[in-house]
């Protein structure tokens, strides 16, 4: 057996121990999510800041000002939400919010 036919079937046994590899990191999100309901918290953190949310606009949509840090924590509640692929259901109310005049 010459050098060249070793390589090849080195280069040979690495090509398959790769796509193994890949196949197997395609099946590890999935099969996390499912084992350990990741979805579900997902969907359970994206409602709580959904309903942070909305508790802060509604408590002050009457008088359209907000305190500084309940608007520096809407903000990041809503990146948080987004990051979740939350739905634009808040997007208008994040933008109205952004109007308001700040309170220190």
């Amino acid at each position: 057996m010459d050098w060249l036919s070793v390589i090849a079937e080195v280069a040979k046994i690495v090509g398959n121990c790769t796509g193994i590899i890949a196949f197997l990191a395609i099946l590890v999100k999935p099969v996390r999510e499912w084992l350990f309901g990741m979805k579900d918290m997902r969907e359970a953190q994206k409602c709580q800041l959904r309903s942070d949310m909305l508790h802060t606009y509604y408590k002050h949509r009457e008088e359209d000002t907000i305190r500084q840090y309940e608007k520096e924590n809407f903000l990041m509640e809503y990146k948080a939400y987004k990051r979740l692929k939350g739905n634009s259901f808040i997007d208008d109310i994040e933008k109205e919010i952004r109007t308001w005049d700040v309170i220190t």
